[in-house]
């Protein structure tokens, strides 16, 4: 004999499926709960050094290319406010820690998390402080600026893949 599935059941909205387990829906638009919530800051900030870093070693490669200043001025700001959004980066990531993971001892994938972050924070501050010092000077680029631009994007890209699985994105 078959079962029948009842089809009322199927097109149920979400929304009731959600309330009947017993979980609290949260508004998308409530800013009150996404600025106060415990985790939340780290989660929304980080994207934006790594996009601005990202973006200004783009940047740096096609202003050697095509020798254009105004490509060179975008790497450089962009460097800039990468650097300084890795502050409050750093600081809400603790907070995470504190708040979300109930203060867990640094170990395994976030130990090498924490770590890989503060150098990749450590990197983004020295690019941009090479840019800093050969605009001070008015004097060109070091090459081997690339070197470090490299490690550092190797070092931002590996962080935020550990920082996935540690969300519970990057999870099988």
């Amino acid at each position: 004999m078959e079962k029948v599935i009842s089809q009322e059941s199927d097109r149920e909205p979400q929304e009731k499926q959600i309330l009947r387990r017993g979980e609290a829906m949260v508004n998308p638009f409530d800013l009150k709960a996404a600025l106060l919530a415990k985790h939340a800051q780290h989660v929304v900030l980080i994207h934006f050094p790594i996009g601005l870093f990202l973006a200004a070693v783009a940047f740096d490669l096609i202003a050697l290319w095509t020798k254009r200043r105004g490509l060179a001025d975008a790497a450089y700001y962009n460097l800039l406010a990468a650097a300084i959004s890795t502050l409050p980066v750093l600081v809400t990531g603790l907070l995470a820690r504190r708040f979300q993971l109930e203060g867990q001892k640094l170990k395994g994938t976030l130990l090498l998390h924490v770590v890989f972050a503060c150098a990749s924070s450590v990197l983004i501050w020295l690019v941009w402080w090479v840019h800093f010092h050969a605009r001070r000077r008015t004097v060109f680029l070091p090459s081997h600026r690339f070197a470090v631009e490299f490690l550092a994007v190797g070092m931002v890209v590996l962080t935020g893949h550990l920082g996935g699985f540690l969300s519970g994105v990057n999870l099988p």
